[in-house]
């Protein structure tokens, strides 16, 4: 295969930090590349200068492709020579058509008029090679994220890709999308196109990559030839972390005590479909010292749960009983759910969790503001106390916390949600997917501190889509399909097989 991407000795630097350190890699045509490395080790920073993002002049070192040196000045230079980035945050709008979107800014027309026509056309062929069978009309806000990653490779393709950037693609999708996005990068792969993959997904970079480049602090700290012999997760990690990492969870001894929480007969309808059961009919109890999980696939229902019962934050139509040590409450609204000792920690920490433009003292009080003022003015002073107080429990690494959240790696962000959560003193925490798009890691540090909680007599409740973690983690699991709890294991018990049974038995019954 020939050499498509050659990147040399690649420096970029922030005001107080180098992001990376002389970085060089290369990339040969019809190649899985994967690029691996912890929270801030500067993967994000690489492709951004790759893509033009970070314009040529802004970095030192030299960028190579197709045989020549390139000066990108900006992202539609890197584009028109065939260069794509699709990040995990994806760049559809969602009130137009997938045709609309895919031909945004470079419409097909005829006498200065787009040509609907031809756009459709062309979508038909773009969607069937990416394996989509949607309409070329179909608003994208219709899609599910899957489908919506899908549409972002057809855009790609529609634009002569020669190299493909996907950062985390497969980190909002199910097992099953994931495997299907898998198998659609290999047949890119055999059409000659040649990828870029970021993952924290290590069982998928083992799965495709022909070769892996480990970024451990900014810098390129090993190439690994996957052809050449298999590459195990081990390696990677210790390669990431520098160092050996026996265990993937932290050894726990379970203190289990009385029932704490308990949900009864818990029915959630849809927000604007109101004849539409969502949770029908759940009861869930977690004890003192517990770690419940709730396993499913997307769409059975858990986070809407999980959010309902966190101040009716979402649905209408809610009915049953939340009780706590035995006694009913009021959890109607957030206020109420607070004061009863109940936190959520979102699964969307960017979009509903954080204020990115806020430092990480005022994100840490945010939650619990009357613990922080006087006479109803927050108190400066006090508020830093707080806030200084997680950032050395929970290990936050940022330069102080006046530092904006924005600019944290996505562990160190997930650690200030929870250091939020933690200051409101709750009984019950319940965590919603705590360590999706982090690396190997910080997910230890995550699974540590709650397993610190856990001793420490909360009762924690945990979504997730990632099976290994919750079997690594958890005390029992609820395993939940279509909106009801369809099984409940063990620790000793549970297993991904038997889970996984569950889930498809339940189907057939429905």
């Amino acid at each position: 295969m020939t050499q498509l991407l050659e990147v040399r000795g690649i420096t970029k630097a922030f005001p107080g930090v180098v992001a990376l350190r002389n970085v060089s890699l290369s990339v040969r045509a019809g190649e899985i590349h994967a690029v691996v490395g912890e929270n801030g080790a500067g993967k994000s920073t690489l492709m951004k200068v790759l893509s033009g993002v970070y314009p040529h002049g802004s970095y030192e070192g030299e960028i190579r492709f197709a045989g020549e040196p390139r000066q990108f000045r900006d992202i539609r230079a890197s584009e028109a020579q065939g260069i794509i980035i699709i990040h995990q945050e994806l760049a559809l709008v969602p009130l137009l058509s997938i045709a609309e979107n895919i031909f945004l800014g470079n419409e097909p027309a005829r006498g200065g008029v787009v040509d609907r026509h031809a756009a459709h056309v062309r979508t038909r062929e773009l969607l069937a090679k990416v394996g989509l069978r949607e309409s070329p009309a179909t608003l994208v806000d219709d899609l599910g994220v899957g489908k919506q990653q899908l549409v972002e490779i057809a855009k790609a393709l529609s634009r002569e890709v020669k190299l493909l950037i996907l950062d985390e693609p497969t980190a909002s999708l199910n097992e099953t999308d994931s495997e299907a996005l898998l198998d659609l990068l290999l047949g890119l792969k055999a059409q000659g196109i040649a990828c870029i993959l970021i993952s924290h997904k290590l069982n998928e970079v083992e799965r495709v990559a022909d070769t892996i480049t480990v970024l451990r602090d900014g810098s390129a700290v090993q190439a690994l030839d996957c052809r050449a012999q298999a590459v195990s997760q081990e390696v990677i990690i210790r390669n990431m972390v520098g160092r050996e990492m026996a265990e993937r969870y932290p050894p726990r001894d379970p203190q289990i005590g009385e029932t704490v929480f308990e949900l009864r007969n818990w029915t959630v309808h849809h927000p604007v479909h109101s004849g539409r059961q969502v949770v029908k009919g759940v009861d869930l109890l977690a004890r003192r010292g517990e770690i419940v999980g709730i396993a499913g696939l997307m769409g059975a229902g858990r986070t809407e749960l999980a959010m309902s019962v966190f101040g009716r934050s979402w649905g209408q139509r809610i009915s049953g009983q939340v009780l706590l040590h035995g006694r009913e409450i009021d959890v109607s609204t957030v206020e109420k759910a607070v004061r009863h000792g109940i936190a959520y920690v979102t699964e969307d920490r960017k979009g509903y969790g954080l204020l990115l433009d806020d430092n990480v003292a005022r994100n840490v009080s945010l939650a619990n503001l009357p613990a922080v003022a006087r006479r109803g003015v927050v108190d400066e002073g006090r508020e830093f106390g707080v806030a200084e107080g997680f950032r050395k429990q929970l290990r936050i690494r940022c330069r102080d916390v006046f530092q904006p959240v924005g600019q944290l790696s996505g562990g160190n962000q997930q650690k200030v949600v929870l250091g939020k959560w933690l200051f409101t003193q709750p009984e019950v925490l319940i965590l919603d997917e705590p360590t999706r798009g982090i690396d190997v890691g910080a997910k230890f540090e995550i699974y540590t501190l709650m397993a610190q909680m856990a001793a420490e007599g909360k009762c924690i409740v945990m979504v997730s889509s990632e099976m290994p973690e919750l079997l690594g983690m958890c005390d029992r699991i609820y395993v939940m399909n279509e909106g009801r709890f369809v099984a409940e294991f063990g620790r000793m018990e549970a297993s991904q097989e038997g889970i996984m049974r569950a889930i498809v038995n339940a189907g057939l019954l429905q």
